[in-house]
């Protein structure tokens, strides 16, 4: 088995996103020690632009052709980022929530590599998923409390748009761990909230495999 932790915050040890992952690896650890981990930090990872030339390529894609000579060269480093994303059997995300949804550096990520043809094409019956029978999870902070019947559950367009933008791709099966609130009710509810979700994700290690 291999996996794909792609990492969208920039605090390394502060992080109290990385807190909880490092929980869920434990588990993983525990259940499959024999699993390779991929770790893609997309803070620091240097991109692929979405230049005029890379967009044009897309709407190639999106028509049904092949990438023409003159765009191969601007899509050469999106498409290793694709084919590194197509490689593994399961990802974990490790994210905070900013300004109600994801840091821009997964944004840009996803733009990069959710391209039709690769990640899923079109049909008379609407667009298909081509990523399939793959599992991911999410492991998300907040500072607040979003959580399903909670004032502030309006406001979250992390948890529904990750869903979305990977259900497009076909990934389905996707666990949301999310440590609410960080901020909203003090360092002492952090604290026990930080607990609470290392349990939860040290659990989902240990059975992430055999769901």
């Amino acid at each position: 088995m291999k996996l794909l932790h792609i990492i969208a915050t920039p605090r390394g040890g502060d992080s109290r996103t990385l807190k909880v992952t490092e929980a869920f690896f434990e588990g993983l650890e525990e259940n499959l020690p024999d699993c390779k981990v991929d770790t893609l930090d997309v803070t620091k990872e240097k991109l692929p632009e979405l230049t005029v030339k890379a967009v044009n390529g897309k709407y190639v894609l999106l028509g049904g052709k092949d990438l023409p000579d003159d765009l191969k060269s601007a899509w050469s480093d999106i498409i290793k980022h694709i084919e590194r994303f197509l490689s593994v059997d399961a990802y974990v995300i490790s994210t905070p929530m900013w300004n109600f949804s994801i840091p821009y550096y997964l944004k840009h990520y996803i733009d990069v590599i959710l391209q039709p043809r690769y990640l899923f094409k079109y049909t008379e019956k609407g667009p298909e998923g081509l990523v399939k029978n793959k599992k991911m999870v999410v492991i998300t902070s907040r500072g607040g409390d979003y959580s399903p019947g909670s004032p502030a559950q309006a406001y979250d367009f992390q948890e529904p748009y990750i869903r979305a933008v990977f259900g497009l791709a076909g990934i389905m099966d996707i666990t949301f761990i999310n440590s609410q609130p960080m901020d909203a009710l003090g360092p002492d509810v952090q604290k026990e909230k930080i607990k609470e979700s290392q349990k939860t994700a040290r659990k989902t290690g240990q059975s992430f495999f055999a769901r």
